[in-house]
């Protein structure tokens, strides 16, 4: 049993091609969450639309299917989440749980409150973070658990990201795994195709793995679930050095497939008080870790200030 975590805040259109390739994957037994972070726009009556069928969602890269529509919708507000309901989707009937935060709890509380809900009524035996803003080939999943039931000290399993688009193309690898580095800001970064790591193989071990597709077994998740300190951002890796910690190996999967729109959310708002809150929570991330973090600190403020000219130079 897989229960599958999306977060939707403002982004219905995303929200709705993500749930369109979850419905199509080759995978018996899962639940769908969408938590819903206090959206201010149309987006519940657009997810109660796109259940009824009434919505045909179709892109470039999603093709809507009708014989899978209605989808059975369960909508509980998050004071009405003290009892357990039936929404594990099967091939004769897909279904839905929607749950209705009262605030915009940002990605680690927003989530938490579905991983709650979900360990506590369903006792699934993983957990699938994923963005509201990729889409899914349809073997993702089954091949992330291949791997994840191979070893039981695979804690968490992430797939290989292709950007949703790059250059017109569908076909561009945005990461294949991370690597947790606290001597170079932000304290982590992604490996490319193009890094010295044997892409022969299938699963490769890795520091972290994005939450735009974290798949983790129920058993390794930490006692408080993700951190609440960090609003957006981090989260993810912070989960991953938690549960390493732990004595658990993360692995990269790379014949499970997810594209990603990279930075949807940050893109809704990009200002310079979201760069300042971004640069902030990556540092707050290093001083979690690194114990020399104020020794260090000049160091990192000197590259921050490389990265941010480069990317300026870059825009000309």
């Amino acid at each position: 049993m897989v229960s599958i975590i999306l977060l939707n805040w403002n982004g219905y259109k995303d929200t709705l091609e993500a749930l369109e390739s979850l419905y199509q994957i080759n995978y018996p037994n899962y639940n769908v969450i969408v938590v819903d972070n206090h959206s201010t726009n149309d987006s519940i009556d657009k997810i109660e639309q796109y259940a009824k069928g009434n919505i045909k969602f179709e892109t470039e890269y999603t093709m809507f299917h009708e014989e899978n529509k209605p989808i059975e919708l369960i909508e509980l507000a998050e004071d009405e989440l003290d009892h357990a309901v039936d929404y594990t989707s099967t091939e004769d009937q897909k279904k839905l749980l929607l749950i209705k935060n009262f605030e915009n709890y940002g990605f680690a509380k927003g989530n938490n409150i579905a991983m709650d809900y979900t360990l506590k009524y369903d006792k699934p035996d993983y957990v699938l973070l994923l963005n509201n803003d990729t889409i899914v080939d349809p073997d993702f999943l089954i091949n992330m658990i291949d791997v994840a039931l191979t070893d039981d000290n695979i804690g968490i399993v992430g797939p290989k990201f292709y950007y949703y688009e790059y250059n017109q193309s569908h076909n561009n690898v945005w990461c294949i795994g991370n690597v947790v580095d606290l001597k170079h800001y932000p304290g982590h970064h992604s490996i490319m195709e193009e890094d010295s790591y044997d892409l022969s193989k299938n699963v490769i071990d890795c520091d972290w793995v994005s939450g735009a597709g974290l798949l983790i077994k129920s058993e390794a998740i930490p006692e408080g679930y993700l951190d609440t300190s960090f609003f957006f951002g981090c989260e993810d890796v912070d989960l991953a050095v938690t549960v390493r910690k732990e004595g658990y190996r993360i692995v990269s999967v790379m014949d499970s497939i997810i594209w990603h729109k990279v930075g949807m959310s940050r893109h809704k708002s990009s200002t310079f008080h979201t760069e300042y809150n971004h640069v902030k929570t990556n540092l707050q991330f290093i001083k979690k870790y690194n114990k020399n973090y104020y020794k260090d600190l000049p160091r990192y403020i000197g590259q921050i200030f490389k990265l941010y000219v480069r990317a300026i130079i870059n825009k000309f």
